[in-house]
């Protein structure tokens, strides 16, 4: 969505299921969900994996790889231009970096609230992240797909030679993988890094 005759850039919460169990909780005001927060033409979401490097990719708009899209909701707009949305993004990125996630204190939903309340001055309905409260006690009744807290990608790190990175990154992903690249990092030092989609199922 963009914005039209000066009015502000929309900005709109996509949620995803994550379970088919949530066709069932949704109509309880249950279930567990993604959300990735759609502003300028692009969704940002965050996700988890080992190292201390941010954990903030974006996709295009309602199309996350591993999840089932369910809705879309208006938060409102923004002023911010393209350019003044990317500068914010890509500094909040670096608070959220991948090795800090956590599924019930600092998660996918947790970015995208702040995200919000950074634009909008309002917080995402209380049912997208409802599992966060009720707290570690749900934490059992989880798939296990969903309890997976990291994912195994290697991103750009200076530790690593170029050489080093090439045989780690050929040993983790294949190169039918390669081919079906659709979702990138972003780190704090602004470069975009390629995650394949089957490992965006651990990205919540």
């Amino acid at each position: 969505m963009e914005a039209q005759n000066g009015a502000g850039a929309p900005v709109v919460l996509n949620v995803y299921d994550l379970t088919p169990m949530n066709n069932y909780l949704y109509w309880f005001g249950l279930g567990i969900f993604h959300s990735g927060i759609e502003v300028h033409g692009m969704e940002y979401g965050f996700g988890a994996h080992e190292f201390p490097t941010s954990g903030v990719f974006e996709v295009e708009p309602k199309s996350c790889p591993g999840f089932v899209y369910r809705r879309s909701l208006w938060m409102g707009t923004t002023d911010m231009s393209r350019a003044e949305f990317r500068s914010f993004i890509e500094n909040l990125a670096g608070k959220y970096n991948g090795n800090t996630y956590h599924l019930i204190s600092k998660n996918c939903n947790h970015f995208t609230d702040d995200v919000c309340k950074n634009l909008t001055r309002k917080s995402i309905p209380g049912w997208v992240n409802r599992l966060a409260r009720v707290g570690s006690f749900f934490n059992c009744l989880l798939p296990e797909s969903i309890q997976v807290s990291t994912v195994r990608h290697v991103p750009t790190h200076p530790a690593f030679s170029d050489d080093d990175m090439d045989s780690i990154s050929s040993s983790i992903i294949g190169d039918s993988d390669l081919e079906e690249l659709d979702q990138h990092l972003l780190p704090s030092d602004v470069h975009s890094i390629d995650v394949p989609p089957k490992l965006a199922k651990d990205l919540i």
